[in-house]
């Protein structure tokens, strides 16, 4: 299994691929999480096309994990924004990783190399209740760690697009009650929407009961299906 960070209930699988013990779980896809990134939340909230033209776009994420999910965002936000254009991605984190721990999780894609160093350079042991960072290309990060249904419901803003990306329902069921999917939806623009690998019905029913139009889409991988959904008001 690899070394154990037993403080944080973080082990290490096949060499470099990040395991919670604490929820039994991967933080990503064991075949490539960068492609699952770009399948699930890239494609599934339908992006880039959607910040084409946009002066400004805001996504928002529950589970920060190892940032490959922003990262990827990011590197394709570089090849595809306006030129005067600015991303705000905002992520809810309840345990974040160590700057050791990320650079070591994001090692496999040299794709997202420079973007991972600048990340990584910027991130605190320590973080505070809230870490902010602009970067390059108009980005500007936000992580707010703690619980994520307290942190969310004291989020001022609203989010064009959601990355649902939580531990697995049946692992950490906390990330997809329907308190957090009702603030979610709270949190969304209308004509704004979610995208999650998960197609759990007990997920999809407290997104709809939230109030949003859900959808399934063909998932990542070999996996069936997963879902999106869109607040249409």
């Amino acid at each position: 299994m690899g070394n154990s960070e037993s403080n944080r209930g973080l082990e290490w699988h096949a060499g470099d691929m990040p395991y919670s013990t604490r929820f039994g779980d991967h933080f990503y896809a064991r075949s490539d999480g960068r492609a699952e990134c770009a399948h699930v939340f890239i494609a599934g909230n339908g992006l880039p096309d959607r910040w084409r033209g946009r002066d400004a776009f805001t996504i928002a994420e529950l589970g920060f994990g190892t940032g490959l999910n922003f990262l990827e965002t990011w590197r394709q936000w570089r090849e595809h924004r306006h030129p005067s254009a600015r991303l705000r991605f905002v992520s809810f984190e309840a345990l974040p990783m160590r700057a050791a721990e990320m650079r070591r999780a994001l090692g496999p894609w040299p794709q997202l190399e420079s973007l991972a160093n600048a990340l990584i350079q910027a991130w605190p042991d320590n973080a505070p209740n809230l870490f902010a960072q602009d970067f390059d290309d108009g980005v500007r990060l936000e992580v707010h760690i703690g619980e994520a249904l307290d942190r969310v419901c004291n989020w001022r803003e609203q989010a064009d697009a959601w990355y649902l990306d939580g531990f697995a329902p049946s692992r950490n069921p906390d990330m997809w009650s329907p308190a957090l999917m009702q603030a979610v939806f709270d949190h969304t623009v209308p004509g704004g929407g979610f995208a999650t690998y998960s197609a759990a019905g007990w997920v999809r029913r407290n997104l709809a009961a939230a109030g949003f139009e859900v959808l399934k889409q063909p998932g990542f991988a070999g996996k069936r299906d997963m879902s999106v959904g869109v607040r249409r008001d």
